[in-house]
């Protein structure tokens, strides 16, 4: 089994001790790294190439859409997750508007964390996720039973939504019209009792553990030149 590999990295190690010991409690993933400020992060990202980096939204030394701006002008294959403590900051990260990157709240369990990982190690772009408190509440025995009387067709979208994808793309990705798609995201709001595209992805993404999910190949193995 292939492992996923992580670079980690938060100014608070108690925040790194307990990526590790979550992370480290599953056998596909593999941290090659750990760092306390920025710069660090970069060079472990160039040189060992990760498949994933966890970083902190307000780390030391290099900024976020710094680190960003690093990873996308060297075209470096890592992927990114910001590691959030509020929406503010979230939006911080969000307006940096640079390809190839998520965020997640670092309020949910670690069981969503690490589905989470796993889909993005698999390639998937995924919305930010709310907070524990919501994704306690969505995954209560009653979504369990609105998420049964889904058809296959709002299912689809459902998976979609959790990729990020908008309506117009949805509807390219399964030949039918905005309109259409709009209709199917209203009665899913009916059913599941929601009002909004985050929370339906953090419930696709709860119901999805992405095991099994693997990068297809390893990442090139980048240095400095």
């Amino acid at each position: 089994m292939r492992s996923i590999t992580v670079v980690i990295a938060d100014r608070h190690p108690v925040v790194l001790q307990g990526l590790s010991n979550v992370l480290g409690a599953h056998s596909d993933f593999k941290i090659v790294a750990s760092c306390t400020d920025g710069p660090g992060c970069v060079e472990a990202i160039r040189n060992l190439a990760p498949h994933i980096a966890i970083l902190d939204g307000s780390m030391p030394g290099v900024t976020a859409p710094e680190v960003l701006s690093i990873i996308n002008a060297e075209k470096l294959s890592t992927r990114l997750v910001f590691f959030t403590a509020s929406e503010a900051e979230s939006e911080l990260v969000m307006s940096a508007a640079a390809d190839g990157f998520n965020f997640i709240s670092r309020d949910v369990t670690p069981e969503i964390l690490v589905r989470f990982l796993r889909q993005v190690a698999g390639g998937r772009r995924l919305l930010p996720l709310p907070t524990a408190e919501v994704v306690f509440r969505e995954q209560s025995a009653s979504m369990e039973n609105a998420l049964a009387v889904l058809t296959d067709r709002e299912r689809q979208i459902m998976r979609l939504v959790s990729e990020g994808l908008s309506n117009k793309e949805i509807g390219r990705r399964l030949n039918i019209s905005n309109g259409t798609i709009k209709v199917h995201l209203h009665h899913i709001f009916q059913k599941l009792e929601i009002s909004n595209r985050t929370v339906l992805a953090a419930i696709a993404i709860s119901q999805d553990d992405g095991a099994g999910v693997y990068p297809e190949s390893e990442p090139p193995r980048i240095r400095r030149g």
